[in-house]
């Protein structure tokens, strides 16, 4: 069991990624007035002192801490280590990400350094700080303060002193309400709108003074802590991918099923590796590697004759380039360059990022290595990057390389930096690239199938398309059909066996058995609508009706499910022609392949 101190737009991303395990968990605030809609959490509310997080920890078994409350919280911070290091708990830090501290902003480390020659100053900072502002008051400066329309909230500002006339509200940090001569911010990070903010102040013609965020003292000072940090206990993310690596690490069974790293990552993490050796002598055993999202996570890295390494796990994902090493070596150029080496596929095929002859490393995974490498540029003095994958043309003969036109190794892919296990959102990404190519390939027509056994019994029908023209879709076929119209892909072909079949008339765009059943009472009624009576009370699985149809009803039965598949899959492909074929385990085909190719 974990407990997650939130409250705040980092509790609220760490609610969403704790979710995706289905693990029972604490989600603990202050206020209780953060809505949330947990179906494995359970929100507990409150302030709570050292004592009573400690015994709240013992009573429920609590075996990792998570502080994802606001930076400024840090008496709150001090409390999470301090019950950490007396009952040995793991602490995972959820840090937010911030932009460089602009020099035109006038930076302060507390309330008593706001600069006194000003007229006017709209504060920001929450209810709590108005007494702390008081000072300013007795000086002659004008205070308004910014805090949320609540009760709660004005009864406390009331409570210090106050007045109505110095209180505004406003939802949208763009639209501020008052005229003052300068605003005071909190360094409340990207995640608490600070950009904005500032631009938003900068527009009124106002003067910016910004509080800095307080260091972490609490997890980084405290000597007894620090050694327990040492063998991986306590760990500082600052976004959704690092924090499930973190839970899976300091509580792997929370998640049933583990994330891994996308060639991409390794790809980056190598270079950096590589460049850091170069650049400054240095060989750190892991280095941070900046995702698309912004996060930063940090990969282990290790040294070789001139090139520095990865290797890629891949978690629970049944990913064939597991354990594949990807490899980089960096020299100083003119200009920065990216090669593919050994083991690196090229591209064949239109329909790509880059065009034939390219290496395949992909859009997404090239700005990665770019972007991270930037710091350790100096102007007229860039990087040459060459990766290499040792065994990647073996590698690449067990994945869907040769079928999208990528030869001579494996692709270095990745969009979001990070796979998780049996990703929905990574299968359809990997869908799209195949319709695209399909769409390079100048097909006339896409053929679309579960997989390789219907793909097989399909092929026939259309001989003179090329391979590329055949995509699998898995249980996406929704998804599918909405890339092929998203695509102006204007001609496709269903194959499709009877099990999905059923649930497709039914209405089940995902036939994945997690998301639906096969519905007895529904295959009733197309067999009502064909004319069949017979009993089928005692079948498991829908292809058992190939055997129990008699023969000379099957073509009717068969004319009802497409009838119904087609009523939910024609809708979305508005401007295009969709053929479907349904195929019983034999290979025999229902439907008419030559019906769209007039």
């Amino acid at each position: 069991m974990l407990l997650v101190f939130g409250g705040t737009t980092e509790g609220r991303k760490a609610a969403e990624v704790l979710e995706e395990a289905g693990s029972p968990y604490f989600y603990s605030t202050k206020t209780g007035e953060q809505e949330l809609a947990l179906r494995h959490g359970t929100v507990i509310s409150g302030a709570m002192d050292a004592v009573a997080i400690e015994s709240f920890c013992l009573e429920h078994s609590i075996r990792l801490l998570i502080d994802a409350a606001h930076p400024f919280a840090t008496q709150l911070h001090q409390t999470i280590a301090q019950v950490a290091e007396s009952l040995q708990i793991p602490v995972i830090r959820y840090e937010r990400i911030y932009p460089p501290r602009d020099a035109d902003i006038t930076w302060i480390d507390d309330y008593s350094q706001v600069p006194t020659d000003i007229h006017s100053l709209l504060a920001t900072t929450g209810v709590q700080s108005i007494c702390k502002l008081k000072y300013l008051e007795e000086q002659g400066i004008r205070i308004y303060y910014r805090i949320l329309p609540r009760e709660s909230s004005m009864a406390l500002a009331k409570a210090q002193g106050a007045r109505d006339e110095q209180l505004c509200f406003y939802e949208d940090s763009s639209q501020i309400t008052v005229e003052a001569e300068a605003i005071l911010l909190k360094e409340s990070g990207l995640s608490g709108g600070f950009v904005e903010k500032v631009e938003a102040a900068r527009e009124k013609g106002m003067r910016v003074i910004a509080i800095k965020r307080p260091k972490l003292g609490a997890y980084r000072a405290n000597k007894a802590y620090e050694a327990y940090r040492t063998y991986g206990a306590y760990k500082e993310v600052n976004g959704p991918h690092g924090l499930r690596r973190a839970v899976e690490h300091l509580l792997p069974p929370f998640f049933p099923l583990h994330s891994g790293l996308t060639t991409g990552t390794c790809a980056t993490a190598a270079a950096i590796a590589a460049a850091l050796q170069l650049t400054k002598g240095e060989t750190p055993q892991e280095v941070p590697v900046v995702l698309p999202n912004g996060e930063t996570i940090h990969v282990p890295v290790t040294y070789g004759e001139g090139y520095a390494s990865v290797t890629k796990e891949a978690g629970d994902d049944p990913d064939v380039t597991d354990g594949i090493e990807v490899r980089a070596s960096v020299e100083f150029s003119k200009h920065f360059e990216i090669i593919g080496g050994e083991g690196v596929g090229r591209f064949t095929l239109p329909g790509f990022d880059y065009p034939p002859g390219e290496a395949a490393i992909n859009k997404a995974p090239r700005e990665m290595i770019r972007q991270n490498l930037a710091p350790l540029t100096t102007p007229g003095k860039d990087l040459s990057v060459k990766l290499a994958i040792p065994n990647g043309a073996e590698v690449a003969r067990r994945t869907f390389n040769p079928r999208l036109g990528i030869e001579g190794g494996i692709s270095i892919i990745g969009v979001s930096g990070i796979v998780k296990p049996f990703s929905e959102e990574a299968f359809i990404e990997s869908i799209r690239k195949c319709m695209e190519v399909a769409k390079a390939s100048g097909a006339d027509r896409v053929v679309i199938n579960s997989g390789a056994k219907s793909e097989g019994f399909v092929k026939a029908l259309y001989p003179d398309l090329p391979r590329q023209a055949f995509v699998e879709y898995g249980n996406y076929i929704g998804e599918t059909l909405k890339l092929a119209h998203t695509l102006g892909i204007r001609q496709v072909t269903l194959g499709v066996m009877l099990g999905k079949a059923v649930k497709l008339a039914a209405g089940n765009l995902d036939t994945h058995s997690r998301k639906t059943t096969m519905d007895l009472g529904f295959i009733r009624q197309l067999l009502l609508e064909s004319g069949i009576a017979i009993d089928i009370s005692d079948i498991t699985l829908a292809r058992e009706l190939w055997e129990r149809i008699p023969t000379a009803q099957l073509p009717d039965f068969a004319q009802t499910v497409i009838r119904h598949c087609r009523e939910h899959c024609e809708p979305l492909l508005p401007e295009g022609k969709l053929t479907i074929l349904l195929i019983d385990d034999n290979g025999k085909i229902y439907g008419s392949h030559e019906e769209n190719r007039k």
